[in-house]
């Protein structure tokens, strides 16, 4: 495997592994660990340490942190939320914690191993009096106060909080410039406190400003406050704003951004996220190029749930090694859909972003708009499939050949006023540019997981086992195989290229091929199995062995004589059952061992309570669970006292059969 990072922190990882591992081998708890911060003004400010159940309190190393990760840390202190997180370098042989580099759990306390040295410890400041919930980002939300007599938290009532304060609010945070303050509606559990702040602009905490007595909170509302995000990012050197080599502005400092977490891949997905800040459209393709600069490091993942740059940024600056290099779509977009390559269509002109009428639309500007984004040959076109958005409708109707390269590219009408009826607006969906599928056992639906990805099939690697069934659900969703009912990690211990796929991407959307790293250079052992739950095909059912006749959706069988439902099932698996069930006068639900993949129902003495649909479900053992197929199609059976165009069979006994 490629760790392509500096050879300094290729030590470090190594040697925190291998004490992780010497750490469950002496089975060393964390199931109750609590935390604290030392050294600080507070109790909300210092060095992280946590403890064991035997009391004994560790610093925690500073790497693999970012600010998002000690907002866990912060709400477990009841300290508001994380203002930075600092590492400081100082190389220490003493007990301490670290954390995993691929933990993204919401359980913070399960991603920590045990170490017996410190490179760096790490230093979190969480707000102590002030914090904004149930925002986008650590940087908006509605506005919380809690005061030093209380000690317990409060929403501002709208109208007592004005420009001034929200400066204050925000720097407190460690966020940028307000950006917008409105009032939002609250529970009556969630009354707002009534006290009026009356801030100059300059204090550095919200419990610094003056304040008035107590009113009445007339208006209804409590201060709902977004701070813009103090972090920026740019493409630089190349044909546009949105296409070259990305660069982000991290306590005022423009570097190169890293691209070296074999953990955290970056894949299309989180990239795009950047192409949206930059309201360029959607993510086209990621590469890596080499530079010796310093460079700040950011999560991929953490940035799929957040609306803010400073939230994901890595304690850990690089130097030397890979840097991120984006191309975006300049001037058309998909949005609101399931995946990069599905959504509502819109096109960019004049700086601003249109929705485009499904009726302008045609298979050849389809085409256009699929390959500009990466995307494969369009699937879908259909208006208000992704609802219609508040964007101005484009007044231009597109002619495209369907050789373009770019919507832009093409002849096109003007339609000045033009508007799209209600439910028109265009949605489209693009085939993904990739595959995805099982491999090496029976069924489609069981095997090892392998996707294709710049045309090439290759295993998925899991070198840190990060596969679970949630995960491995979305593969089986994707190969319409119904869940994941087990999911491993293998190793056959020959390296061979292999995609990397970020785990964490894959829950969050229904697009895997957004979710493929972009490194294409990793050789690993690992691969990851999947079981679907969905395994079976769909068995067969008939009618054999009886007097009978086809008669309208099904067929009719003399009166008084012997018959024989077969089930049969495409041969996949050794063994198993058959259960045979009806909705007769007299349900049946009779059950035959399969013996060459079948099995023979044999009934005696056709009457009318035989009439009616008979259906068959095979059952089978198989990878240490139970699996039962769907429904075969229903064989309808009724009866005649005289049949006129007969099939006549013989009833001789045959394996996997029984009289009934």
């Amino acid at each position: 495997m490629r760790l392509d990072m500096d050879i300094t922190l290729l030590i470090i990882s190594m040697s925190f592994w291998m004490q992780g591992l010497l750490a469950e081998k002496n089975n060393t708890s964390v199931e109750s660990v609590h935390f604290r911060l030392v050294g600080g003004a507070s109790h909300c400010h210092g060095d992280l340490e946590m403890k064991r159940q035997d009391g004994n309190w560790n610093p925690v190393e500073g790497l693999n942190w970012y600010r998002k990760l000690g907002n866990r840390v912060c709400a477990e202190l009841d300290c508001g939320s994380a203002v930075s997180v600092r590492d400081r370098n100082q190389y220490l042989v003493i007990d301490s914690w670290w954390i995993r580099p691929e933990c993204h759990e919401s359980e913070l306390r399960d991603c920590f191993e045990s170490s017996s040295s410190l490179f760096s410890s790490l230093e979190l400041s969480c707000s102590d009096s002030v914090r904004l919930v149930h925002g986008s980002s650590l940087c908006s939300g509605r506005l919380e106060v809690r005061s030093n007599q209380s000690r317990s938290w409060s929403s501002v009532c709208e109208g007592h909080l004005d420009l001034l304060g929200a400066q204050v609010v925000c720097r407190e945070l460690g966020c940028g410039a307000p950006g917008l303050l409105q009032g939002a509606h609250y529970g009556a559990a969630e009354a707002p406190v009534v006290q009026t702040f009356q801030c100059e602009g300059h204090e550095s905490a919200l419990l610094d400003c003056g304040s008035s007595g107590s009113q009445i909170c007339s208006s209804g509302t409590a201060v709902d406050l977004t701070c813009t995000d103090p972090d920026d990012v740019r493409l630089v050197g190349g044909a546009s704003r949105c296409n070259g080599t990305v660069q982000l502005k991290h306590h005022g400092e423009w570097r190169y951004m890293d691209n070296s977490y074999v953990t955290d891949p970056w894949t299309l997905k989180a990239a795009d996220v950047i192409c949206h800040r930059l309201d360029c459209g959607s993510a086209v393709s990621v590469r890596e190029s080499r530079v010796s600069f310093r460079r700040w490091s950011i999560s991929p993942t953490c940035l799929l749930s957040t609306s803010t740059l400073t939230d994901c940024v890595k304690t850990d600056p690089r130097t030397g090694g890979t840097t991120l290099s984006l191309t975006c779509s300049d001037s058309v977009r998909l949005v609101h859909g399931s995946s990069r390559c599905s959504g509502r269509l819109e096109v960019r002109s004049d700086q601003s972003w249109s929705s485009v009428c499904e009726e302008d639309l045609d298979l050849n500007d389809t085409q256009v708009v699929c390959r500009e984004l990466g995307c494969g040959p369009p699937g879908l076109l259909q208006g208000g499939l992704y609802g219609e958005g508040e964007a101005p409708v484009w007044t231009s109707e597109l002619q495209c050949e369907g050789n373009e390269s770019a919507v832009l590219d093409c002849r096109r009408s003007s339609s000045a006023g033009k508007t799209c009826s209600p439910g028109t607006a265009a949605g489209l969906t693009c085939s993904d540019p990739g595959g995805v599928r099982l491999v090496g056992q029976p069924s489609r639906c069981a095997g090892t997981l392998e996707m294709q990805h710049q045309g090439q099939w290759r295993p998925v690697g899991d070198h840190f086992k990060l596969w679970d069934l949630k995960s491995g659900s979305a593969v089986c969703q994707h190969l319409d195989c119904g869940s994941a009912v087990s999911v491993n990690t293998t190793d056959d211990s020959t390296d061979r290229p292999v995609w990397l796929v970020s785990v964490p991407c894959v829950k969050l959307t229904s697009g895997l091929m957004d979710c493929v790293g972009l490194d294409d250079s990793y050789n690993l052992s690992s691969a990851v199995d999947v079981v679907c739950s969905d395994l079976l095909p769909q068995p067969n059912i008939s009618l054999s062995d009886g007097v009978f006749e086809v008669y309208q959706q099904g067929f009719r069988v003399l009166v008084g004589s012997d018959f024989t439902i077969s089930c049969f099932v495409q041969p996949q698996y050794p063994g198993g059952s058959f259960q045979l069930i009806s909705d007769t006068k007299k349900p049946l639900n009779l059950t035959l061992p399969a013996v060459n993949h079948s099995a023979h129902f044999l009934l005696s003495a056709m009457g009318y309570a035989h009439r009616g649909n008979y259906t068959c479900v095979y059952h089978v053992d198989v990878y240490n669970h139970s699996f039962s197929s769907s429904q075969s199609p229903a064989l309808y059976l009724t009866v005649g006292d005289s049949v006129t165009n007969l099939n006549h069979q013989g009833g001789a006994d045959r394996p996997g059969s029984a009289h009934i």
